[in-house]
């Protein structure tokens, strides 16, 4: 018996079964079902799908199989199988080839009266109440193979153009953002603390306050100090209390960083960037992408055309607001100078005004964290923001403070303590160099991407207020 992909068993993709496989080659395949139906001719006919692709694999059972009787016939949707068999022509509509079953065994059973997916539509409101079976359906087994071709596409991408990849450290004493919505992280014992015994830092696992990083920012900023180009791709963690659809308590970010680039540089990467993702991945993923076209948004194609075809808009914040007031309608919120974006301003540059992306410069200073570079006029800082149309602000970014005496100043407004920034403070005094970086909220761009109007339904296990099932 051939082996389809490797392994002891041999076992076959469907995948590979489906487009690989010459007719009349023995092979063995596994997988969950989907559907069975019998035919009064004799036999039984069952969907098989093991995720590697959208499309299943008809397998034809014939009565003569010597388990037909006591096993096929109560096979339900959610049971896995193993079939060898043959692969043949189907005569059906809408498929090649089938899998003429020589033998099948059941691995494992799912009881049809409490399995909750059945062959039907199901909202995706009730699918993130069983995230953890909701990959067999078509719609997230196709995001997990999205999400898994952006993925791959990302880390080509910085290693064809010399980047080297950074593991930053998730556990941080420091605040990047110096928003304080930090998610602490303690092995104190909090019952005594309650019960009247007053707990200090000091006994705690580091001696000190700990958290879950909102970012691999400052981190990446030693490296490319040293090594010019790096890049980090993990989760952060951001303690706020929302529950829109485009936020996450926990999250994936993009956070490359480069030595010697300024703003300019700096936002040319992250167009670069952003147009080779999206080309790449509409590529490598057409057919699960054509399910969020014909499902979820029609006009997908039109959004992905927008990005990878047209230069992204350029103008400053300032510009932005006066054009934002010229507008030919009305905001729920009016903005005035230092006034941040609402996510109604952003979507209207975007979609209507541009039409396209846009990258916003040179915000104010005061809207910015402290490590942004503070531009000649003293009002603004080298900041540059890109907004999508449908998705909003998608990436973040700036040219670092490299200036000690005027990054230390940022930090003293921002009452940080000075002692726990040493470290990054020794980046300015020992050959500082310009140098700028960005962010990108991966599982937005994954929005954007598939069209999914919730975030939560582009991450296998959303985490947000009062969710931490699974």
């Amino acid at each position: 018996m051939r082996s389809i992909d490797g392994g002891k068993h041999g076992t076959g993709r469907v995948l590979d079964l489906l487009r690989h496989t010459p007719l009349g080659q023995e092979v063995r395949a596994r997988g969950w079902v989907r559907t069975r139906r019998d035919s009064k001719a004799g036999f039984s006919f069952l969907e098989l799908n093991d995720g590697s692709c959208m499309a299943n694999i008809q397998v034809l059972a014939p009565r003569a199989l010597e388990n037909y009787e006591t096993e096929i016939l109560r096979i339900t949707a959610g049971s896995s199988i193993e079939v060898e068999g043959v692969i043949v022509e189907s005569p059906g509509a809408g498929q090649d080839v089938e899998l003429r079953a020589n033998r099948l065994k059941v691995l494992g059973w799912a009881d049809p009266e409490r399995y909750p997916l059945q062959k039907k539509r199901h909202s995706l409101e009730f699918l993130r109440t069983v995230a953890h079976l909701r990959p067999r359906t078509n719609a997230f087994g196709a995001m997990a193979r999205v999400r898994n071709s952006a993925a791959d596409v990302i880390h080509r991408f910085f290693q064809e153009r010399g980047f080297i990849q950074l593991h930053a450290p998730i556990l941080t004493g420091n605040d990047c953002e110096g928003a304080g919505a930090q998610f602490q992280v303690t092995t104190l014992d909090f019952t005594q603390a309650q019960g009247g015994r007053e707990m200090a830092y000091s006994e705690d696992f580091f001696g000190k306050p700990a958290y879950l990083t909102v970012s691999g920012q400052l981190e990446a900023e030693a490296y490319a100090m040293a090594l010019g180009r790096v890049y980090t791709f993990g989760p952060a963690f951001r303690a706020e209390n929302s529950n829109t659809p485009r936020h996450l308590a926990e999250f994936w970010m993009v956070e490359p960083e480069v030595a010697f680039f300024d703003l300019e540089d700096n936002a040319d990467l992250a167009e670069e960037f952003l147009k080779s993702v999206v080309w790449d991945v509409l590529e490598r993923s057409a057919e699960d992408l054509d399910l969020f076209c014909r499902f979820v948004d029609a006009s997908l194609p039109k959004a992905w055309a927008l990005l990878a075809e047209q230069s992204f808009e350029r103008m400053t914040y300032t510009e932005a607001l006066a054009r934002i007031s010229r507008a030919p309608r009305s905001f729920e919120v009016t903005l005035d100078w230092g006034a941040d974006l609402q996510a109604e301003h952003e979507r209207y540059l975007a979609e209507e005004l541009c039409g396209r992306p846009v990258i916003l410069t040179d915000y104010p200073k005061d809207l910015k964290p402290f490590y942004m570079r503070v531009n000649e006029d003293d009002k603004t800082v080298a900041a540059m923001d890109i907004l999508l149309p449908r998705v909003g602000e998608i990436v973040g970014g700036s040219q670092r403070e490299e200036r000690y005496d005027i990054l230390l100043a940022r930090m003293n407004e921002a009452g940080l303590d000075e002692n726990e920034y040493e470290w990054y403070l020794d980046l300015r005094r020992y050959g500082t160099a310009p140098h700028s970086g960005f962010g990108l909220g991966f599982d937005r761009l994954l929005q954007f991407v598939t069209g999914m109007a919730n975030i939560r339904d582009v991450v296998p296990f959303p985490r947000t207020p009062r969710q931490l099932e699974f």
